[in-house]
């Protein structure tokens, strides 16, 4: 049994063998870039043995029968094709000639380009060269154009037109852009290869714009080959259809910006004293005697006395006086406020202090004031600065009866939100100097009428005042969206206060 099938296979390679050499081969030239198309009167086997398959290449279609061979390069020598049934014997052999003609070469310099890109074909038909196809990708539709359009391309007749998918991938992007300019309720879509354009604006501008940037995103290049050679009436609507309704509506007022200004008065004094005094007078009282000298009547010098010489003697020791003495005072007083642009804004605090005026029946009641105003309009400019035209006002009251100091500015400045900014200041230096002017411990006090007569008066002193007053305002504006904003560091700094 097994040497009867061994000897039927062998009767059939022979027979396949010999079947093949009665075949004869069909010479055949296939032109670089035109595809050569053989129908088949068998069903083929799916592969097809090729002599040099660096010269050329095929496509076979088993159930439509057709073997589609296309040249690589050109051969001075011609290489073997042979095609199988689906049994596996050979049903037909051709001798391939590769050639190449200027149109050949036109393909080829086309495909070294243009050849990797999706969609696109480069072929001869009618003797001539053809770009036709569908590119999927946009971003490949200007590498297209750049080749095409150069002078040896020229005669490149152009049949390429956009997928339908790359119409919708166009589309989107249409209406990415157009939404970036605020105009959100604008929708992109396709209806028969034409763009629509739909949704409502606020004004004739932006339905103008939406357009516009539809026409940048599609170039008149793109269209369809009929609508480019406008060879059929029904296409030659524009490829972009602008449907966008135009609503216009009164939009609402915005709202002003608000400023918040803080100021800061700071006012410092510090006064200096120093006194020092040597006094002595002494006192002798009525009930003492008196001593004479003088010259007599003959002219000698002579002295006389009479009662006894006593006497009591007050401050008979001298008095050393040094005293020095220092203080200083600080006020500082804050004010915040929140305005409009270009609003004129004013806050302001009063403190009233009552006291007594003279002594006795003379006595009258009077008021000292304490104030603390703020008078601006701020204004913004550009890069968050504020220009502030600004007034304050500031009196403080000092001792007992009190004494007002009162200090005002006025002025215009330009400065950062955020930042602080010392608007005014001033200093004040006052120094005196008293010799022998003011006796410590007070003036000596005598009677010549009751025979208090001092025995002699020396008094040496030295008072040395000083006083420095210095203020300065400090200005901060800052933008705000809402006048809620800081809330909650003021209810903190009350909290703090509070403890």
């Amino acid at each position: 049994m097994i040497k009867g099938c061994l000897f039927l296979f062998t009767l059939s390679i022979i027979a396949s063998v010999s079947f093949a050499q009665d075949l004869k081969s069909k010479k055949i030239e296939v032109v670089i870039g035109q595809d050569k198309v053989i129908n088949l009167d068998f069903a083929p086997y799916t592969k097809v043995e090729i002599g040099n398959d660096s010269i050329l290449t095929y496509k076979i279609a088993p159930q439509k029968r057709r073997l589609t061979l296309k040249g690589i390069k050109p051969s001075s020598t011609p290489t073997s094709v042979r095609v199988l049934n689906t049994v596996g014997d050979i049903k037909a052999i051709y001798e391939v000639t590769v050639t190449e003609t200027a149109k050949g070469k036109l393909v080829q310099k086309l495909k070294t380009f243009l050849g990797d890109i999706e969609g696109l074909e480069i072929k001869i038909k009618g003797g001539e060269v053809v770009l036709e196809g569908k590119i999927i990708v946009p971003d490949d539709l200007g590498r297209v154009f750049t080749i095409i359009n150069r002078d040896e391309f020229k005669e490149v007749i152009f049949l390429v037109e956009v997928h339908p998918q790359a119409q919708v991938l166009i589309a989107r992007k249409m209406q990415e852009e157009i939404r970036k300019q605020s105009m959100k309720n604008v929708t992109v879509r396709i209806v028969n290869g034409v763009y629509w354009l739909e949704g409502v604006v606020d004004s004739d501008s932006k339905k103008g714009k939406a357009e516009e940037i539809a026409m940048a995103y599609y170039p008149a290049t793109l269209d369809s080959t009929a609508r480019r050679e406008r060879l059929v009436k029904t296409l030659k609507r524009d490829i972009i259809q602008n449907f966008i309704q135009v609503n216009k509506k009164s939009s609402p007022p915005s709202i002003p910006k608000l400023i918040k200004i803080t100021a800061q008065f700071v006012e410092l004094t510090r006064d200096y004293n120093r006194v020092f005094g040597f006094k002595w007078i002494p006192l002798m009282n009525a009930s003492g005697g008196s001593i004479s000298i003088g010259r007599g009547a003959s002219g000698d010098l002579t002295s006389e006395s009479s009662n006894t010489l006593s006497a009591t003697i007050s401050n008979l020791f001298p008095k050393l006086a040094s005293a020095r003495n220092a203080g200083h005072a600080r006020v500082i007083q804050s004010g915040v406020i929140i305005t409009q642009n270009n609003e004129k804004a004013q806050i302001s605090k009063t403190n009233t202090i009552p006291f007594a005026l003279g002594t006795g029946e003379f006595t009258k009641a009077e008021n000292a004031t304490a104030t603390f105003a703020i008078n601006v309009q701020p204004e913004i400019l550009p890069q968050e600065k504020v220009k502030l035209d600004i007034g304050v006002e500031v009196s403080a009251n000092f001792g007992n009866p009190p004494q007002t100091n009162k200090n005002s500015l006025k002025t215009k400045v330009v400065v950062k939100s955020k930042e602080s900014a010392a608007i005014g200041g001033m200093v004040i230096n006052k120094t005196q100097t008293d010799f022998d002017k003011d006796p410590p411990f007070g003036r000596a006090e005598f009677n010549e009428a009751e025979g208090n007569t001092p025995l002699f008066s020396f008094l040496r002193s030295k008072n040395f005042k000083s006083s420095k007053t210095q203020f300065v305002v400090f200005v901060t504006p800052e933008l705000v969206d809402s006048a809620s904003e800081g809330t909650a560091e003021i209810k903190r700094k009350f909290r703090q206060r509070g403890r």
